[in-house]
């Protein structure tokens, strides 16, 4: 879906407005994990027009120990100056002194999906039961190593009472997306946030799991503690947060969390 040229007119204007005038040539050195990689793509070149900053971003999940993890890559010294992260793995990080606490922002809510092979018959999920139904009579299912992940492993399986027999047909997929698994045919199942899932041609959502055994991931922002552009950081962070950016990121399955207008 494109977005209307009227609709970006208003999003650059409104921006223009609200972001405080700081200086109009810093670059934003920016970390992102996946679940927010596909409104952000859409975003960031309005950014960079309204405001003259230049963007320059580094992918990679928010936790683990992946080469390109967030926490590795600040562990061997990359410069940020904005981090965008599942917002438990950013209180890790301002636990650790290396974000500005008061800096964080709330963007979005991302519920936990199940895609298919393109084509493939969609199992029902609605109910805790077909879901648990679903995976039992799954021959493979894979889950991503982030957040939703680690929920899948550690609890869902639990609570739908199958973790004995999840095991040697279940696994985590480190660096990659879990959909581009269940493209090749390598996964029946795939477990991961709706809005890491869509953007991945050669599979089909099926929806998202129950709510009663659903777990929603934060995807929030904050400045580095090391930022060397904390100004143009921020004016970023009050772009991607702001009503105008509200539809594009509605529109890559997720649910923008709003915030009172600056006085």
């Amino acid at each position: 879906m494109t977005i209307s040229r009227r609709w970006v007119s208003a999003l650059l204007v409104g921006a223009a407005l609200a972001l405080p005038a700081s200086a109009r040539a810093d670059e934003v050195r920016v970390m992102i994990s996946g679940g927010f990689s596909a409104a952000y793509k859409q975003l960031v070149p309005q950014f960079e027009r309204v405001t003259g900053h230049k963007v320059s971003t580094a992918y990679g999940p928010s936790m683990g120990t992946t080469e390109n993890a967030i926490p590795v890559r600040l562990n061997r010294g990359e410069p940020v100056d904005v981090l965008i992260m599942v917002g438990e793995a950013l209180t890790g990080l301002t636990e650790q002194g290396k974000a500005d606490k008061a800096s964080r922002v709330d963007l979005a809510r991302s519920p936990i999906g199940v895609a298919v092979r393109a084509g493939a018959p969609k199992p029902d999920i609605s109910t805790v039961d077909a879901l648990r139904t679903a995976l039992l009579n799954a021959k493979s299912v894979a889950y991503s190593d982030s957040a939703s992940g680690v929920y899948v492993e550690n609890e869902l399986f639990k609570r739908l009472g199958i973790e004995e027999q999840m095991k040697g047909k279940a696994r985590m997929i480190p660096a990659e997306p879990v959909a581009a698994v269940v493209a090749r045919g390598e996964a029946e199942l795939g477990f991961q946030q709706i809005s890491e899932l869509l953007p991945v041609a050669g599979v089909d959502v099926v929806g998202p799991i129950p709510e009663s055994v659903q777990k929603i991931t934060i995807f929030s922002a904050g400045i580095s503690s090391k930022a060397g552009s904390p100004k143009a950081g921020a004016d970023l962070i009050a772009f991607l947060a702001s009503p105008q950016a509200a539809p594009v990121i509605s529109k890559t399955g997720l649910d923008p969390i709003a915030h009172p207008a600056a006085k």
